[in-house]
């Protein structure tokens, strides 16, 4: 049966790894997709090593937990990392994706009809996209508009907790320090 000493270099080294392919990620040399299976094979190595610290000498324990826990911090933020290399390649492709539809889009009713038609079907297509990005940005403005609003009313409660707990306080003050002379009398 392995032990945690035996297993904790193998950790490290998964982790060393498991770093290594982010860089490799980072630079759009490898896919993040086998990043997630050696994070996952490293998160698996930690359980299993957390179900043999009961194992070790009680003095050993914590330290292996500390151990343990300063990997698999590291390793949730590779992940972390790698998700968010991960989004930018996937929104980056989306964008030039959609950049060659409209593109293309462009490119076909050039090829045929009348110049002054498809000039007006293309304006009018402008306009309807920008009609829908001003509506989605007042959607937003509102959003933000709502949120600082509630934020402005938490802020209104807390006060007033804050101006009940100091008098109340100030009246538990009060009350020990009259205890205290009445006791002493």
């Amino acid at each position: 049966m392995t032990s945690v000493v035996e297993l904790f270099p193998k950790s490290q080294k998964l982790s060393y790894d498991s770093r290594q392919q982010l860089s490799q990620v980072q630079n759009g040399v490898m896919h993040a997709s086998e990043l997630f299976l050696s994070l996952d094979e490293l998160n698996n190595q930690l359980s299993i090593m957390e179900s043999l610290i009961h194992k070790e000498t009680p003095a050993k324990r914590e330290m292996w937990r500390r151990k343990i826990l300063e990997l698999r911090e590291d390793a949730s933020s590779i992940r972390r990392q790698g998700e968010y290399y991960n989004r930018m390649v996937t929104a980056g492709a989306r964008q030039k994706q959609e950049r060659e539809e409209l593109m293309r889009r462009r490119r076909v009713r050039k090829g045929g009809g009348d110049d002054y038609e498809n000039a007006m079907n293309d304006l009018a297509d402008e306009s309807q996209s920008i009609e829908q990005s001003h509506q989605m940005v007042g959607e937003i403005i509102a959003s933000g508009q709502a949120s600082l609003t509630g934020l402005v009313g938490q802020r209104q409660r807390l006060r007033g907790a804050k101006r009940v707990l100091l008098d109340i306080g100030n009246k538990l003050g009060l009350s020990n320090s009259t205890m205290r002379i009445i006791e002493r009398r």
